[in-house]
């Protein structure tokens, strides 16, 4: 389900704290931003498989309520759309950094 996408677990930055502390700081706690977005990928991806499993489940007759497999497909594709949202964003965000002049 998208509800398990941990999107709202991302903490924003306080004031004061962006570049005071080196990135190698053993001061810095909670997950990586790297970690977050591995999780992030690999709750897309395990949502992408349990609805695939559920659509051939289908079509073997082991699952018999449509409405089951419909929802688990739905959700993979939001959560899919969401994920490439992000990418998008991220990219346009690396393209700008990189037209900026130091």
């Amino acid at each position: 389900m998208v509800e398990n996408l941990q999107i709202g677990s991302i903490q924003p930055l306080k004031p004061g704290s962006g570049s005071s502390q080196s990135p190698g700081s053993d001061s810095v706690k909670g997950p990586s931003f790297e970690d977050i977005l591995k999780q992030s990928l690999q709750e897309v991806n395990d949502l992408q498989h349990d609805a695939e499993g559920k659509i051939k489940g289908l079509y073997s007759g082991e699952i018999k309520d449509l409405h089951q497999v419909m929802v688990a497909v739905e959700d993979a594709d939001v959560a899919f759309r969401l994920m490439m949202q992000i990418r998008n964003k991220l990219v346009d965000s690396y393209q700008e950094l990189m037209r900026m002049q130091v």
